[in-house]
């Protein structure tokens, strides 16, 4: 099979194409033709060796999201078939024309998606949801996202929407009508932050999730006193420099399956910006920028 793996750590160029060994599935386990992979943060930390505590070993796959077609249903497992769609979590070999996962991992595909729009939602969702979640997001609340039209920001704001909350996000100028399209109010990041979040809510802000790093932790400390309630999922050392949270949001297929079903039904939306696999470098190198709207995938 195909496979993105890398021999070294560094830039996206390390990244290349190999042929390695089909996979099979074991007992419990099922193996899913990749038809969809999605990129995010996390593979790039890897690539570059900043996951300390990842276990690589070169030539090292890479990749978490996958979407694809069950073609092979390992010993003992029930409720999956040969040709059923899925999508889901992996570690470290999801860029690939196969993977294997534990049966109980995969999160059946609805037909209104398709497998780029699905690849897309697997982490970010996971992480987003039980952001709010650890966050303890609530109706009436006012909840201020850093990075809001990154893949996880645009599924928080929609998700926190949903439950109640008024949402001010930051990004970029060219975003701000996006922002507004999902339910946000748009604020420009950068010097000033904290006054600019102060014009458009005057209420107060009641919790912060920072998507972004570079300085949005900080921001939030000068807008909200309870620092429990500050989260970030990028940037660890400001955490402990002003000691807020930092939020890891487990998997969970569970909350994945109702992200998914509300995708399916329209009820949410994440863009998507989809490279070939070919174009693997360029794919990190979009994610590495911190820029763009929506999710990268790999198709």
């Amino acid at each position: 099979m195909r496979a993105v793996v890398f021999d070294r750590f560094g830039p996206p160029d390390v990244l290349r194409l190999a042929e390695l060994p089909d996979p099979s599935a074991g007992p419990g386990q099922v193996r899913v033709r990749v038809h969809a992979a999605g990129v995010q943060p996390f593979d790039v930390a890897v690539r570059t060796g900043a996951m300390t505590w990842a276990k690589i070993a070169f030539p090292q796959q890479i990749g978490q999201e996958y979407a694809g077609t069950i073609d092979q249903v390992g010993e003992g497992v029930t409720g999956w078939a040969v040709g059923d769609e899925v999508l889901g979590s992996t570690m470290l070999d999801a860029v690939a024309d196969y993977v294997v996962v534990p049966a109980e991992n995969a999160v059946r595909k609805p037909p209104e998606l398709d497998f780029p729009s699905a690849a897309a939602l697997v982490a970010a969702s996971q992480t987003a949801s039980g952001a709010l979640l650890e966050l303890k997001v609530a109706a009436g609340e006012t909840l201020l996202v850093h990075a809001a039209a990154g893949s996880v920001g645009t599924l928080a704001v929609q998700l926190a929407r949903r439950t109640g909350a008024t949402v001010v996000g930051t990004a970029g100028p060219a975003n701000h009508d996006y922002l507004r399209s999902l339910g946000a109010v748009p604020v420009a990041y950068g010097d000033g932050l904290a006054d600019r979040v102060r014009a458009v809510a005057p209420q107060g802000v009641d919790v912060a999730l920072d998507a972004a790093g570079r300085g949005a932790v900080a921001a939030s400390v000068e807008l909200i006193a309870d620092r429990d309630r500050i989260g970030t999922i990028v940037d660890d050392a400001a955490a402990a420099e002003f000691g807020t949270r930092v939020v890891r949001a487990g998997r969970s297929p569970q909350r994945l399956a109702e992200v998914v079903a509300l995708a399916a039904a329209g009820k949410i939306v994440l863009p998507v910006r989809a490279y070939p696999l070919a174009d693997v470098a360029a794919a990190h190198a979009a994610v590495e920028s911190g820029h763009g709207r929506g999710k990268v995938v790999l198709t």
